[in-house]
């Protein structure tokens, strides 16, 4: 029988509050909705920095790591994350938020929907186009 608070088959458990250091919002004010793309500043043939520290001069958890690892190559974003992770959205938008102040990560939002052309003027320029 093994000793601890879980099971065998469990494995080893970290509670969520545990990996953000018992932080519960996202620093700085940044939003990060669930389609939120992140991308690592490292490129894909990159190792990670060793010295890489986020702020406060705490070192990289290894699930900052593997934030880092799964977007070096391509963009995911904050659901892809969490659920490639296992981990709860708001746990992964605090450990972000962490890479992104270290400026290891980028964050970009798609448009808004308010913000795109109404589509009649979209339909009125390609007919426009097909006019000519």
């Amino acid at each position: 029988m093994s000793q601890g608070w879980f099971d065998e088959d469990a494995g080893p458990v970290v509670r969520p509050y545990a990996m953000t250091r018992g932080r519960t919002r996202v620093a700085g004010g940044e939003r990060l909705d669930l389609i939120a793309l992140v991308t690592a500043l490292i490129g894909g043939g990159q190792e990670l920095p060793a010295d890489a520290t986020l702020p406060g001069g705490q070192g990289l958890a290894p699930e900052h790591a593997e934030i880092l690892y799964r977007c070096r190559r391509v963009s995911e974003s904050v659901a892809e994350l969490a659920t490639g992770l296992d981990l709860p959205v708001g746990v992964v938008r605090v450990l972000i938020s962490d890479l992104l102040e270290a400026g290891l990560v980028r964050v970009s939002h798609p448009i808004p929907a308010a913000q795109l052309p109404d589509e009649n003027i979209l339909r009125e320029v390609i007919d426009g186009l097909r006019a000519l």
